[in-house]
């Protein structure tokens, strides 16, 4: 099982007080309506605010989701494009024999625009791209890639592989409610909830405008998020840690009813240095002992914790759930035409327990 979780803007507890919400209403709970609108309409003004340990998160979230299973999930939105008529066209434009000196300046120029359009229509724009990963598995696949994502840290990594990888992306640091573009896209996908990160309809309408703005005529939207009952019934007020050999994570959940928002306080530990011979020389001892693979490896944990130093951080930040008839409606809003939706687990018709849901969605005719 994955663990889905993207920051985008997070708020602690010197940025709240900074705003004039005191700790003792963060600690009692006295105001916290008056928090979520308050973080609200911060977004709304477009203040953006990273904290100093987000470096260290950036670094440890492709460990903490390696259960994500990211082939599979490139694998089926390729089949979702490809059923509803986008393919990578790779077919070249080529020249007629005999031409004049004008025709062929022309027939130049117009192979040039037929190119550029070609290679717009092939174009996928990956909204909220994180650290890259999926973006990556559709550029192996030989699309051309372009990722948006507004953390710059998570940008970086993103970089960094494309730097070993060797592979053609574009990256751009840019809000997915304000991005712009050189040109139109064929298609635009955003996944791994994303959008559940924009609190107000009218974020999500403005940024599926400016979806339906890029996108190349007949082009396609294709993303997910996550529904009310997920955040409500699901991992509503659920508590879930792991802990691994460098880095663990305790990851609570608050969920507002009133506002179907989910909460999440996220504290992570991450190991800044160790001893790895020692550790496994204790591990290889206490097996040649006997003992369990868990008893060694508590053994272990046990006797590290004096070798290991860990940096602790935590993070703050909101998602908001949303029901399959509301983005519906905000697509309609959009100028968007609404496909199909399914449910992203199953990959069957969307039922009232779906927890994650994906939508196809096209450029309107008339956009």
């Amino acid at each position: 099982m994955y663990i889905d979780f993207r920051i985008r803007i997070r708020y602690n507890h010197e940025y709240l007080n900074g705003i004039g919400i005191s700790d003792t209403n963060i600690v009692e709970g006295i105001n916290e309506k008056s928090i979520l609108c308050k973080a609200a309409e911060i977004r709304r003004e477009r203040e953006y605010f990273t904290m100093e340990a987000y470096t260290d998160f950036a670094r440890v979230y492709d460990e903490l989701m390696d259960e994500t299973p990211y082939e599979e999930w490139c694998d089926y939105l390729v089949a979702l494009l490809r059923k509803h008529g986008f393919a990578k066209n790779d077919t070249c434009v080529t020249t007629t024999k005999g031409e004049t000196a004008g025709e062929s300046s022309a027939n130049t120029a117009l192979e040039r625009v037929a190119e550029n359009l070609a290679q717009e229509r092939n174009t996928i724009l990956d909204l909220g791209c994180g650290t890259g990963t999926l973006t990556e598995l559709f550029a192996r696949r030989g699309y051309d890639m372009i990722g948006v994502d507004n953390a710059q840290e998570m940008l970086q990594i993103a970089m960094e592989k494309r730097e070993r990888s060797g592979l053609d992306i574009l990256y751009l640091l840019q809000d997915m409610r304000e991005f712009e573009l050189y040109g139109t896209v064929g298609a635009v996908i955003s996944v791994c909830d994303s959008l559940n990160y924009l609190l107000t309809e009218e974020d999500i309408v403005q940024t599926f405008v400016k979806v339906n703005n890029y996108l190349y005529p007949q082009g396609l939207f294709i993303f997910d998020f996550n529904t009310v009952y997920k955040y409500a019934v699901v991992i509503g007020d659920a508590t879930i840690a792991e802990n691994r050999e460098d880095c663990s994570f305790i990851w609570e959940n608050y969920y507002h009813e009133e506002q179907e928002i989910n909460e999440y306080d996220l504290t992570v530990f991450v190991a800044e240095g160790r001893n790895e011979s020692e550790a496994g020389g204790e591990y290889t001892a206490a097996a040649k002992q006997g003992k369990s693979e868990r008893d060694a490896s508590q053994d272990r944990l046990g006797e590290s914790v004096q070798e290991m130093r860990f940096r602790r951080f935590q993070e703050v930040h909101y998602q908001r759930g949303y029901r399959l008839e509301q983005m519906m409606d905000f697509l309609v809003q959009a100028g968007l035409e609404f496909l199909e939706a399914l449910d992203a687990d199953t990959h069957e018709a969307v039922t009232e327990k779906s927890e994650r849901i994906y939508v196809v969605a096209r450029k309107g005719a008339t956009a």
